[in-house]
């Protein structure tokens, strides 16, 4: 397979995989850690722009949410969160989005690689942008919900729309995207797509056929409700259905898509039957309509098929095929051994696929009916542009040696090229 063409840049810190959402709870930042050392241990960042992302600014945030709760996430901890039951209960903090040592700066740090990347896109630095510890979606303007806390994919989308007249938002997490949906139900120039579980009560009972936006977003949220134990056919041919008829009808100018891995089959909170080529084939699906793309993370509960996924997906951004022998790193032995130190997750037998032909005939046949009903993409009027957020500028003369060499400025900036032979330095030409 030849190399990418495609400019990729790649946000990681390891501040963000420390982060701890407390003893027992799903949301575990340690899988972050773990894709990291596996993209690193399959040799990937080198292939890419590696970046440090800056933490992003409260007034950053404000773009989107409220300013007294941007303000009290800033200042609350566990030490001081029983003082303060009445705001906690007020923006939904508690058991699922709970208060712990450094979850301010988890936020900015999370958000500030979603932005960044955006910025990038905007400015042609970059074709592709990777942010595997954002996709934090169910966040809402002025309340914390479903483990998500500032909704980096809100702030990010707005970016892209500085310069972009229409964006669209593609979420394939098993949880509806109800936090991006809300943020845009009523504007044509965003148009929120989700393939999500619904019904049973499942969370966060939202996502209905029925949602399709409001005055003059109406038509422009297209919700795929799916039923337990789908499986890659066919969540395959309902989503390529379904996003060919969304980039014929709107023709974005830029796409984000979130990659939530609790669709993986076995996930701790999810209830479908994917594999790992099976969510791997929408990025590499969406990846062929060559418009700019920024992708994130999001749910995901079972940290060593969480990792495999997102790995195997920088890969397919990559264009490269990864063997299916995980190498040897820090993480080996302790979390790789349930499927043999091998990149798989396959299909589980135990779950019944609840998604017969009639059901997804019938979901498949609304959901165009109603993308029938846009006729065109959306003018948009002409306006100032406000000011694009800050991609931190170095002047490398100011920077000692060991900074512009041997520090992470000067790591960032490593991306092996594919047309020279050389590899490192102890390689020998013959």
């Amino acid at each position: 397979m030849p190399p990418s063409k495609d400019r990729i840049c790649y946000f990681y810190d390891q501040d963000v995989g420390t982060s701890y959402y407390g003893n027992n709870h799903p949301m575990k930042p340690h899988r972050l850690a773990m894709t990291h050392h596996l993209v690193l241990s399959y040799d990937l960042h080198r292939k890419m722009e590696v970046y440090r992302p800056r933490r992003s600014y409260p007034v950053e945030m404000t773009q989107y949410h409220a300013e007294d709760y941007v303000e009290f996430l800033s200042r609350i901890t566990p030490d001081t969160a029983s003082e303060h039951m009445q705001s906690m209960q007020r923006f939904n903090l508690g058991e699922d989005c709970p208060i712990f040592d450094g979850l301010f700066d988890f936020c900015k740090l999370y958000t500030g690689g979603s932005i960044d990347g955006a910025v990038r896109l905007n400015h042609g630095m970059s074709d592709i942008a990777i942010n595997w510890s954002g996709g934090l979606h169910h966040a809402k303007k002025a309340e914390a919900s479903g483990f998500c806390y500032i909704n980096d994919l809100v702030l990010a989308i707005l970016e892209l729309l500085k310069h972009h007249a229409r964006v669209v938002y593609i979420d394939i997490d098993i949880h509806h995207g109800d936090g991006v949906e809300e943020a845009f139900y009523m504007t044509d120039r965003v148009m929120c797509v989700s393939f999500h579980k619904y019904g049973d009560l499942f969370f966060p009972g939202t996502g209905g056929l029925s949602d399709i936006g409001k005055n003059q977003g109406k038509y422009y949220s297209v919700n795929v409700p799916l039923r337990d134990g789908i499986h890659d056919d066919g969540f395959q041919d309902i989503f390529q259905t379904v996003m060919s008829k969304v980039m014929e009808t709107y023709r974005p100018g830029a796409i984000v898509l979130q990659c939530g891995a609790d669709s993986l089959a076995a996930d701790r909170l999810g209830c479908f039957n994917l594999s790992l080529d099976g969510h791997a084939d929408c990025v590499k699906f969406m990846k062929k309509f060559g418009v700019p793309l920024l992708m994130t993370g999001g749910g995901g509960y079972t940290k060593s098929n969480v990792s495999r996924c997102w790995t195997n997906e920088t890969a397919v951004l990559l264009d490269r095929k990864l063997p299916k022998d995980i190498p040897e790193h820090d993480f080996y032995y302790e979390y790789y051994a349930d499927q043999d130190y091998k990149l798989k997750v396959e299909p589980t037998n135990y779950i019944e696929n609840l998604n017969n032909k009639t059901y997804m005939h019938e979901v498949k046949k609304e959901v165009l009916e109603n993308l029938r009903a846009i006729e065109h993409a959306p003018g948009v009027a002409m306006h100032e542009v406000p000011p694009d957020s800050m991609i931190p500028e170095f002047d490398e003369d100011d920077l000692n040696y060991d900074e512009r060499y041997g520090g992470q400025f000067g790591l960032d900036k490593i991306v092996d090229r594919d047309d020279e032979y050389y590899d490192g330095d102890k390689d020998q030409d013959h």
